[in-house]
């Protein structure tokens, strides 16, 4: 799961991918701006068939956020 989460933060930063640490965040860290994050969390969307609330997805700001926020919004 965290890995599909990492490729599409990848396809969004350009970081490599061993840069993409649970830890790492999205914008001070990897590079992305605010329309990158936007794009990314539209993604997540699309990718995961969920819907991310826009104060959900401005809590969004390390990758373990978006991994911890697809696997508690998964469709069962």
């Amino acid at each position: 799961m965290c890995d599909i989460v990492k490729l599409i933060v990848k396809d969004h930063s350009g970081a490599d991918f061993e840069s993409i640490t649970p830890e790492a965040r999205l914008i001070e860290d990897l590079g992305m701006d605010y329309l990158d994050h936007i794009e990314f969390v539209m993604d997540l969307e699309d990718t995961f068939v969920i819907e991310i609330p826009d104060e959900e997805a401005e809590k969004i700001i390390t990758v373990g956020d978006a991994c911890d926020y697809v696997i508690k919004n998964l469709p069962d």
